[in-house]
């Protein structure tokens, strides 16, 4: 595995596929200024497009999901958020939506995109409105689906957040936390597509051994922690958002409450247009794919 290095100085490291996921994305790892190792792969051509996916996911989330069809009209570069799949992160730092906004834009600079609309999904929308709030002079435009956009008690606090905590956090991640995790998250990740099915390309391919390791679930556990902080800072900055929003999400989600966080972070953001699609969940990005299209394109052309 030797490392390509690019014009700006960072590295690009080609990822050996891992024994057993012969269907695996072709994964690359840009390590730019800041010294972190971010996951992506690529696709398309054309104007420039990041992905980001929500909590208890990986970067196939999004490349068994809208990735091709957005391929066919974009350069599209779908990311492990930090912690995730095979990014790096730093424990007790990289939590916040705020953060990671700020380490992906380490890595796309380093990757040299021009001006990228950036498209995130549940945890990954709110890193992408924060991406747009703290960057506006950088992107095209940001497409929220199904975003988390204010502060709440939520399920994944109980049930991950302990995971957090220094110390014990990692003890509970490495001796119950599997346990727990076996039984458990095979319902969540049903759970979050109704109320359609699981997609059986989905249920076939993505790596659901690899997500729920312990230290992704620490990861998972830490961005739980982060939120009130995050989010709260969020809603105090959606009225001075500068950048070209849409939001969507679906009536029939369970996992986030569309009207809301969608709906009412869409009110709050000067000329945001929010979509609420009928019928469709908290993964509706598998479902409405030509929407997410169209969204993406409607930013690009602003």
């Amino acid at each position: 595995m030797e490392p390509a290095t690019l014009d700006g100085g960072a590295t690009i490291l080609n990822l050996p596929p891992r024994k057993g996921h012969v269907t695996e994305p072709d994964r690359r790892i840009v390590r730019g200024a800041g010294g972190r190792g971010i996951a992506y792969v690529e696709a398309g051509s054309g104007p420039d497009l990041v992905l980001i996916h929500g909590s208890l996911m990986t970067l196939e989330d999004m490349w068994l999901g809208p990735m091709t069809a957005l391929a066919r009209h974009f350069r599209v570069i779908a990311v492990d958020r930090p912690g995730h799949g095979a990014s790096d992160r730093v424990r007790f730092s990289d939590g916040s939506p705020w953060e990671q906004a700020a380490i992906l834009r380490d890595a796309i600079q380093s990757l040299g995109l021009h001006r990228p609309v950036i498209l995130g999904h549940s945890f990954g929308g709110a890193v992408a409105l924060a991406y747009g709030l703290s960057f506006p002079e950088e992107v095209a435009g940001i497409v929220a689906v199904a975003p988390i956009c204010f502060p709440e008690v939520r399920l994944e606090q109980i049930l991950f957040g302990p995971r957090a905590v220094p110390i014990v956090g990692d003890a509970l991640a490495y001796s119950w936390g599997p346990v727990v995790d076996t039984a458990l998250l095979p319902l969540l990740w049903r759970a979050m597509f109704l109320p359609q099915a699981m997609p059986e390309r989905f249920a076939a391919e993505f790596p659901f051994h690899w997500a729920r390791r312990p230290a992704p679930m620490i990861a998972n556990g830490e961005d739980a922690a982060a939120l009130w902080a995050g989010l709260s800072r969020s809603a105090l900055a959606y009225p001075t958002c500068r950048v070209p929003v849409h939001v969507l999400g679906g009536d029939s989600d369970i996992v986030v409450n569309s009207l809301f966080h969608g709906g009412n972070a869409a009110a709050l953001i000067p000329s945001a247009r929010f979509d609420l699609l009928p019928g469709v969940g908290h993964m509706l990005h598998h479902f409405e794919i030509e929407t997410l299209v169209e969204a993406a394109l409607g930013m690009s052309r602003r």
